[in-house]
């Protein structure tokens, strides 16, 4: 019991020398930047440019997926007839449509309505179906189903009498899904070359940081101060820089983000993103997380070379 009080002891001790000494490290932390700050900010502005594009390469992947979720969820086959075809004959096909297994929803869209649907999806530039003559537009059924089953579905489909054209999304979606695994992928390449990027970058300046301050850190040794109390101010330079780089990733991010929004709800508003604020936050919060978790090993590394030396 006394080993484990004095073990208790011991690290409520190191934590209240680190509480009361936390203003000498941050001092001690900007004085070493402000030797080398043109090297610092450079560093600054190359972690937040890397983060940045893996951030970008990311939320591609997170907005995709998205999408293919968004069409996996809402999946539907748009069935034609022909044009002579009585209304007799399009409720018999819908009825014979309706009991077909993994069918869930049927209904007839008429002339009118795909007119409206395609104005819709035009947006701005729904201007050019008004120099038509008549509508262009035939009906059709549009038929909702569970995406598993589209297979057999669109079998049973071409056997019905009266059906002369099926449309289905599985080439979009299929390219969608390979859209979105190559962004996935890229993202784990972009986050591994980050992350090596940023623990080579701040463990370099760490070395620099200590080879400039050797005769200080010699003369703290001599006077018997602790190694994490030489160490901390290092880290928290480190930790500054990745945040710095962080903080600038975060706002490029934003304003990206903010603009391939404005730009896609316009002329593309029936593409299903995820809400804005949430993945911004989400992105955000990723972020400086990874700042954060570089910054310190980053540190440590740069430590634990210059230590060996």
């Amino acid at each position: 019991m006394k080993t484990a009080s004095y073990i208790r002891k011991g690290w409520v001790d190191k934590v209240n020398t680190i509480i009361n000494n936390i203003g000498y490290f941050i001092k001690e932390a900007k004085t070493t930047i402000k030797i080398n700050l043109m090297s610092n900010i450079l560093s600054i502005l190359s972690i937040g440019l890397i983060l940045f594009f893996a951030v970008a390469t990311l939320s591609g992947w997170w907005m995709s997926s998205h999408v293919v979720e968004a069409l996996e969820n809402e999946a539907e086959i748009n069935v034609y007839f022909k044009e002579d075809i009585d209304k007799d004959k399009i409720e018999y096909m819908i009825k014979n449509i309706e009991v077909i297994e993994g069918v869930e929803d049927v209904r007839l869209v008429d002339e009118n309505e795909a007119y409206s649907r395609m104005e819709d999806i035009l947006g701005k530039e729904a201007k050019v179906l008004e120099y038509l003559n008549e509508n262009p537009f035939s009906p059709y059924i549009e038929v909702g189903i569970d995406l598993e089953s589209i297979e057999s579905i669109v079998e049973d489909l071409k056997n019905i009498e009266g059906v002369e054209q099926i449309r289905d999304n599985r080439e979009i979606l299929d390219k969608i899904r390979n859209i979105a695994a190559l962004l996935e992928t890229l993202g784990y390449i972009f986050i591994a070359a980050v992350g090596v990027s940023t623990l080579i970058i701040v463990s370099h300046i760490i070395r620099t940081g200590i080879y400039e301050n050797r005769e200080q850190i010699n003369t703290l040794l001599l006077l018997g101060a602790p190694d994490g109390f030489i160490a901390l101010p290092f880290i928290l330079e480190g930790l500054i820089l990745t945040l710095g780089g962080g903080l600038l990733a975060s706002l490029m991010a934003f304003l990206s983000l903010k603009y391939v929004y404005s730009a896609m709800t316009g002329p593309l508003p029936f593409i299903p993103l995820p809400e804005f604020q949430s993945m911004g936050s989400n992105l955000i919060v990723i972020i400086m997380f990874f700042s954060a978790a570089f910054g310190i090993l980053g540190s440590l590394f740069g430590l634990r070379s210059a230590g060996s030396q």
